[in-house]
């Protein structure tokens, strides 16, 4: 694949590295500097999707569980109809039912409370959950807490033996809150040749050299349109143009898997248009894809 359109693009849109998959061939690949591990931002999500199910084919954690019975000791004083109603699954699809989207990083430096579970669970429900979207940080973060606490380590210690190590990721680093738990929704550091891997175990549904790491009914599951709106988001991942789902990353970080094109599309960047830079994506790389993809 001829990357020199790419590259001139989106270089000036910011991007710093690019990995391009078709059918299990590494068909491009461009770095602007060193290859180095980066806060991959919002891409943390679909790592703790993944963790969520885990959990779940592990008969720790079901999805309809209701957050009042698991977080029974935090809850607030006054514990309204909307709160009752909000599951774990709630959390992943970004529908809990909150005001507004909290926890989001440039207010992490101004929050007095330590204690983020209770503070996210203090919110306001003025909606009934799964009535509509809203973009925040609690539902990832409660669903890393709770898989921590089911499963009694972090969510490092989590994913190694389930993730990291069959992809042979070196353990990485991951940001936590005020009292020492994984951030779920953001923080976990990276190579781009490292969640490229991730990307490519899903366009595998599932199975990397040749063993199975976790069934194809829960990625089938995960990256379809959880709900007939005009948001395509399933569990933490984000649906796309070509049919496509994606872990998404403030500043164009993006792991694009495209299971149409037999592809994946990943990349590193310090974009501040990224719909300038998708636009790049699907004209330069995607128009080049081998039409005769083996499925």
């Amino acid at each position: 694949m001829n990357l020199t359109k790419f590259i001139e693009r989106a270089s000036a849109l910011g991007a710093l590295g690019v990995k391009v998959t078709q059918n299990g061939v590494l068909i491009g690949e461009w770095f602007a500097e060193g290859e180095i591990r980066r806060n991959v931002y919002s891409v943390t999500k679909s790592f703790v999707s993944f963790a969520m199910g885990c959990a779940v084919e592990e008969g720790l954690i079901s999805l309809e569980e209701r957050l009042v019975d698991i977080f029974k000791d935090e809850l607030p004083e006054r514990v309204d109809a909307n709160m009752k109603e909000a599951t774990v699954r709630d959390l992943l699809t970004m529908r809990l039912g909150q005001e507004r989207s909290e926890l989001m990083g440039e207010r992490w430096s101004k929050l007095e409370e330590d204690d983020w579970v209770r503070y996210s669970l203090s919110r306001p429900f003025i909606c009934k959950p799964g009535e509509r979207f809203l973009y925040s940080n609690v539902g990832p973060y409660l669903a890393g807490i709770i898989i921590q606490r089911r499963a009694g380590c972090s969510l490092i210690d989590y994913l190694t033996p389930r993730l990291f190590e069959p992809l042979s990721i070196k353990r990485p680093t991951w940001e936590t809150d005020p009292l020492g738990n994984s951030f779920g929704s953001s923080g976990l550091m990276l190579t781009l040749s490292e969640f490229h891997k991730f990307g490519l175990l899903y366009l595998n549904k599932g199975v990397w050299n040749g063993k199975r790491l976790i069934s194809e009914k829960w990625i089938e599951e995960s990256t379809k349109k959880q709900y007939e709106d005009g948001v395509g988001y399933g569990y933490l991942f984000w649906r796309g143009e070509r049919n496509s789902y994606r872990a998404d990353g403030m500043f164009g970080q993006l792991c694009i898997v495209f299971p149409d094109d037999n592809a994946v599309v990943s990349i590193v960047s310090e974009c501040r248009n990224v719909p300038a830079l998708f636009e790049v994506i699907y004209g330069e790389i995607c128009r080049s894809f081998n039409r005769k993809a083996k499925k």
